[in-house]
């Protein structure tokens, strides 16, 4: 999607957040408060991890595990009390430091920042140049297929985008799980919510793939692309997928929460997301029934998203040292490996230290084709806030889609919506 980032540019002026913040009392705290969005699977791994920083620094932790993230953060921002450490998506981090809610961070200062690669280090760095977050995880959005139903039907692995819509097709209007009645599966299970912009991030892997972009830039500023004519052509083939004949998506908007088990249970035979989905895969459908595949590629390559985890550094802290602790930690060989290790869910997909292998930490030769796919993959703009340009993306797709409407007039009227929300931080070209 030609996304490249960094290098020094102004950020836009703080909001009446960062004011409330600046006058806030010091407390005096006893323990670092450290707030993630996570699930209970994730969470029992990351209390593994903080019960072993404890053990080793004598630093107690309250942890906070939340899917309400959002919400309740924006509720302490307004209490004028923030979490002393945020484990969260890597694309909240310049909002948040947009709105004053998370400190810079002194990346030299840092014990282990030098096993930390320049590309995770690029991920969280500002148009202005400084810092403000700590990378901890790393992963490529992958293509999960059921080998059952592939193999059932006689189709080979899918290399190309012309192979994907053969076996999307097929177990749309086949009898891939051989209940005796064609037609009752869907090709794909598509995470189609407009819920913190996450269709966006679905459609980003396939408009790469056709050679579409939504903007393209650098250095904090951008230029809106969705309605080019590669853009154009990109999202007619998206739009063929859910307005075709047959449909090969499922119908409804489903969230990543429901897409998952969509899929576990048999519905959907392609599924294209994180590999935090693999533990609930290997438990349903189950680890012989499904494999991960690299992307198959269209006329522009087999570039996939780009997903990222930072550690962010709560403005209100008055625990500076045990922030800078806990980050270091985090990033250790110790603290990396737990976190994928520990029971639960790994919330260290592919370690951002460069010290670790992935795969053979975990053991599962699985993780190399995540580690395959994450060297082709892109993260979306990440020194500016492209959070208002991504809701736009995911409302504007999730309608056209919806009324199968004509795409070029949707695309314009995309644009003009996309260039007003960059012209509002400066970052328009």
């Amino acid at each position: 999607m030609k996304y490249t980032t960094t290098m020094p540019r102004a950020i836009a002026p703080l909001t009446l957040i960062a004011a409330l913040l600046c006058g806030s009392a010091a407390v005096a705290q006893d323990r670092l408060e450290v707030w993630s969005r996570s699930g209970p699977q994730a969470a029992a791994t990351y209390q593994a991890v903080f019960d072993a920083f404890t053990a080793k620094t004598g630093i107690q932790v309250e942890y906070l595990a939340t899917v309400e993230f959002e919400t309740q953060l924006r509720a302490r921002a307004a209490s004028r009390d923030l979490p002393d450490v945020l484990i969260y998506d890597q694309s909240s981090m310049a909002g948040y430091a947009n709105e004053g809610m998370i400190l810079p961070v002194d990346r030299a200062a840092l014990v282990g920042a030098d096993d930390l690669s320049d590309a995770s280090w690029d991920s969280v760095r500002m148009a202005n140049g400084d810092y403000y977050g700590v990378p901890f995880s790393q992963h490529a959005q992958v293509t999960f297929v059921r080998r059952d139903w592939r193999e059932a039907l006689g189709f080979d692995v899918p290399t190309t985008h012309e192979e994907l819509i053969a076996l999307a097709t097929a177990f749309a209007t086949g009898d891939p799980d051989g209940n005796g009645v064609n037609g009752d599966t869907y090709g794909m299970a598509v995470p189609g919510t407009t819920d913190r912009g996450f269709f966006a991030w679905w459609l980003s892997s396939y408009m790469m793939q056709r050679g579409g972009s939504f903007v393209e830039g650098a250095e904090g500023k951008y230029t809106v692309t969705v309605n080019s004519v590669e853009s154009v052509a990109a999202v007619e083939w998206i739009q063929s997928l859910f307005c075709g004949t047959p449909s090969l998506v499922q119908p409804g908007a489903l969230t990543n929460a429901s897409a998952t088990p969509f899929f576990a249970e048999g519905h959907a035979g392609i599924y294209q997301t994180g590999p935090y989905a693999i533990a609930n895969f290997d438990n349903a459908p189950g680890a012989d029934k499904y494999e991960i595949i690299i992307a198959p590629a269209g006329p522009g390559g087999a570039s996939t998203l780009t997903e990222r985890t930072s550690i962010y550094l709560g403005a209100t802290s008055t625990m500076p040292d045990a922030q800078k602790a806990l980050a270091e930690f985090l990033i250790s060989p110790e603290g990396q490996e737990i976190g994928m290790t520990a029971p639960g869910q790994p919330v260290v997909r592919l370690p951002v230290n460069t010290t670790l292998d992935g795969a053979a930490i975990y053991g599962d030769d699985r993780w190399r084709v995540v580690e395959a796919q994450l060297a082709d993959s892109q993260l979306m703009p990440s020194d500016i806030d492209f959070t208002a340009a991504r809701l736009e993306i995911a409302e504007g797709f999730q309608a056209m889609f919806a009324q199968c409407a004509p795409v070029g007039p949707a695309l314009d009227n995309l644009a003009l919506a996309i260039s007003d929300a960059l012209a509002d931080q400066d970052a328009l070209q």
